[in-house]
């Protein structure tokens, strides 16, 4: 592998490439700030959005959302679940003055999305994982209902913790995330070839791990030299679960947090 160029003060990631694992609708911001930065990226997708195989439960909980009392977002792929549901129903957010609902978003991604859909957000935890948002309502749930609209596969800190708290808890599923088979040969041939072999791998979430090995295969792929960059607590323990290292780790649990992190790696 060729020596990174030396970079500049405005421009600290010059001559670094850097593989980009979102799926591909939502790359686009962390890519762009990473270019920003003077990074080489590479955008090879680790997950696929797919909807529910049935609409059903999701359906049921919109037109009944004047009878929760909390709604949980936990990403913007489930709001965005949500909001194209609510506009194939007709149907429309409650009103917090006259439904008496109120919404937690887990992180200020999650809250933009919503706020540019009209949705005022409530609560938005400091930490933007799941044991923080469970910190927040544990003792303001007792009796309540809560909605929490997420991926099929996720995580099952928030309704486990809030039902131990006495909350009555319904887990709707608003998409799924899937490994994207056609990224499979793409990212083995990156990282064979010298020319396109990145120097850092960005993971923003779990699902991003566990594909990202599935993508591997079974082949017994080098990545000596291949920094893992997580974007928070979560992240790197799935990182660690599989017998990788976590390299950079954001301090703050963003995408810009994450970009901070590499920038720090490489100006330190």
């Amino acid at each position: 592998m060729s020596k990174p160029a030396e970079p500049s003060t405005n421009k600290p990631l010059t001559g670094i490439r850097v593989l980009v694992g979102r799926a591909r609708h939502q790359a686009g911001s962390l890519s762009a700030q990473l270019r920003k930065k003077g990074a080489e990226v590479l955008e090879i997708p680790f997950i696929e959005i797919r909807k529910p195989r049935s609409f059903k439960p999701l359906d049921s909980a919109l037109r009944n959302l004047h009878t929760y009392d909390w709604l949980i977002l936990t990403s913007v792929n489930g709001v965005e679940a949500m909001w194209d549901r609510l506009a194939t129903l007709r149907a429309t957010m409650p009103s917090p003055a006259g439904s008496g609902l109120r919404v937690v978003a887990i992180g200020p991604a999650t809250k933009k999305a919503m706020e540019q859909r009209g949705l005022h957000v409530d609560i938005v935890p400091k930490e933007y994982v799941a044991e923080s948002i469970v910190r927040r309502l544990r003792a303001r749930v007792k009796n309540k209902r809560v909605l929490l609209v997420r991926a099929k596969v996720a995580r099952d800190v928030i309704p486990r913790e809030l039902r131990n708290a006495g909350a009555h808890v319904d887990v709707i599923e608003a998409y799924e995330t899937i490994v994207p088979q056609s990224s499979r040969k793409r990212v083995q041939a990156a990282l064979k070839n010298p020319k396109q072999r990145p120097q850092v791998i960005t993971f923003t979430s779990s699902s991003t791990v566990k594909n990202f090995v599935q993508l591997l295969g079974a082949r017994e792929l080098k990545l000596d030299g291949v920094l893992m960059s997580s974007i928070g607590p979560v992240t790197s323990a799935t990182l660690r679960e599989h017998g990788l290292k976590v390299d950079i780790a954001a301090k703050e649990f963003t995408i810009p947090g994450l970009v901070a992190a590499i920038v720090c790696h490489y100006s330190t």
